[in-house]
């Protein structure tokens, strides 16, 4: 009989089978052959599946919920992990506006099979059971007495975060924090973790505070190189934001990136893209130092003041319906196209424009100051008008539907 220790590799397995093979059954011949093997990603090595015990969620097991406040469940009721997860979406407690997205979520709900949360690695929260020969004890701390060995294994990386929107607060504390913050308003995280981590995020708070973790969540795509590959060490083929902020600086980077990208595509990265909206931070600089240039004077021309509240109703309402890009550069090619080039030249020489100068410059930092804030700021605080001490608690323009 073959017999191994346990640990025995497959090399060695093979070997050792072919060796003690039984006569009858002996090894004809030997050829190499090429056929495709799972390898680590770092070290290269053959990767070995090795049958193990592990410790699972069963996401079918009903439970009784007793305080809830997500649409579609009630307090007092059983439901399981799986219902939960799809009615905090399904009745509109979580809200996930791109469809595409929404589709896929429930998709994964659907399929879902139990949760395996033990993993076999160094780093994490160590699973909280321990063991005396056949008797097992669940809990933090080993009981007095005996020998008690806590399970090796540690928990799933997702199942520790999925804690996070409430952990951070003092749970399992009533806290003032836990009280206020939760549950937050607004997650944005990329589309390859929409099933890792929003789900789970969705799951815990669900069980635990029977709150949703979130109001809103909005999926984004991933910033990839010039080629579409993934940045990652083995290609080598990272950009370090800082090098693109000494550079360019901070605002160029963060036009760079949201510009042309439709929220939920992934985008690839072009530093000449960057490089352009270095420039239209230099012509923004120039706009402000022109028209704080002017005299603050005149009546306001009615037809340029409506075109731009007509432009604060189109950019409020893109950022509103999360179509961030859109904003930002509308908000470009106005500034640059159309006050750069046409409004102020035309002012030029005629002190009557002062006033509406200062309207459209005033507001128009207001509305670019979430997408480049540093110079906006900086400008800000060269205007005459303003009512802040700093431009990002200032009131947002009104737009057109306030004004009636």
């Amino acid at each position: 009989p073959l017999i191994l220790g346990n640990g025995a590799c497959h090399k060695e397995a093979g070997l050792a089978s072919v060796h003690c093979s039984d006569p009858r059954f002996l090894v004809e011949k030997e050829e190499p052959y090429i056929h495709n093997i799972a390898t680590a990603e770092r070290t290269s090595g053959i990767i070995e599946p090795q049958i193990k015990l592990q410790w699972f969620v069963d996401v079918e097991k009903p439970f009784t919920i007793p305080h809830s406040e997500i649409p579609g469940i009630a307090s007092g009721g059983e439901i399981t992990l799986k219902a939960l997860m799809r009615a905090a979406v399904e009745h509109g407690g979580v809200t996930m506006p791109q469809e595409g997205f929404r589709k896929a979520y429930f998709h994964w709900i659907d399929n879902l099979r139990d949760w395996c949360i033990s993993r076999q690695i160094w780093f994490g929260h160590r699973i909280p059971v321990w063991y005396s020969g056949e008797e097992i004890h669940v809990g933090t701390e080993a009981p007095s007495g005996k020998d008690w060995e806590q399970d090796p294994d540690v928990l799933d990386t997702w199942f520790s975060s999925a804690l996070w929107t409430f952990s951070t607060l003092g749970w399992p504390e009533e806290t003032p924090d836990l009280a206020t913050y939760h549950p937050t308003t607004f997650m944005s995280p990329a589309y390859e973790i929409l099933n890792l981590w929003v789900s789970r995020m969705i799951l815990m708070s669900g069980f635990h505070l029977g709150q949703v973790p979130f109001k809103t969540v909005l999926i984004h795509g991933l910033v990839r190189d010039k080629s579409g590959r993934k940045f990652s060490k083995s290609l080598n083929n990272g950009i370090d934001p800082l090098d693109m902020i000494d550079r360019y600086g901070a605002d160029a980077l963060r036009m760079g990136l949201l510009v042309g990208s439709a929220i939920g595509s992934d985008i690839s990265f072009d530093e000449n893209k960057v490089k352009g909206y270095k420039h239209f931070a230099n012509k923004l600089w120039n706009i402000a130092r022109f028209v704080l240039s002017q005299e603050r004077v005149g009546e306001m021309n009615e037809n340029l003041k409506a075109e731009f509240d007509a432009l604060t109703t189109d950019v409020t309402n893109d950022i509103e319906e999360f179509r961030i890009y859109m904003a930002a550069e509308k908000l470009y090619h106005y500034l640059w196209h159309r006050f750069a080039d046409e409004i102020i030249e035309e002012s030029k020489g005629k002190s009557e424009y002062g006033a509406t100068l200062y309207y459209i410059l005033e507001n128009s930092l207001k509305l670019l100051h979430p997408f480049m804030p540093f110079i906006t700021e900086e400008i800000y605080q060269s205007m005459p008008t303003k009512d802040a001490k700093f431009l990002m608690v200032e009131s947002w323009p009104e737009t057109t539907a306030s004004l009636r």
